[in-house]
């Protein structure tokens, strides 16, 4: 192995380390912030139809999605390579959802990074390999 094979497989493995907790961390404490509501009153993310479809139960969809986002963290963590992906597409709902509101096109540009991000650790989960990577 050379030198700058070596460097850019370090860089990779540190890529993917820094991306594999964040996708762990992030989904954790969003979820678990939506019983605390430390951070933000997480139902304004929620567009009324999407309110009126649950019979006026927004709120328990919101636990619901909280409870979501800590397995797909606790995922991220011990099946990168899986759950990646699954976060990726979480993230798509979660734009779709926000473009559906006026005044949140800014969240859902933000979103979209994280979506890119999370496609990135997928990426870096298959080439990494199964010796650095449970998943």
């Amino acid at each position: 192995m050379t030198n700058s094979t070596t460097l850019t497989s370090t860089g990779n493995e540190q890529a993917f380390q820094i991306l594999r907790f964040g996708f762990t961390v992030a989904p954790i404490l969003a979820g678990l912030d939506k019983f605390l509501h430390l951070l933000v009153n997480w139902d304004q993310y929620l567009p009324p139809a999407v309110n009126t479809l649950t019979g006026g139960h927004g709120h328990q969809l919101m636990l619901a999605v909280g409870v979501i986002e800590i397995v797909a963290g606790i995922g991220v963590f011990l099946k990168p390579r899986i759950f990646a992906y699954v976060v990726a597409a979480w993230m798509l709902v979660i734009i779709v959802n926000l473009l559906m509101i006026p005044g949140y096109f800014d969240v859902a540009l933000r979103d979209l990074g994280l979506c890119l991000g999370a496609l990135a650790l997928g990426k870096l989960s298959g080439s990494i390999g199964p010796r650095s990577v449970a998943g």
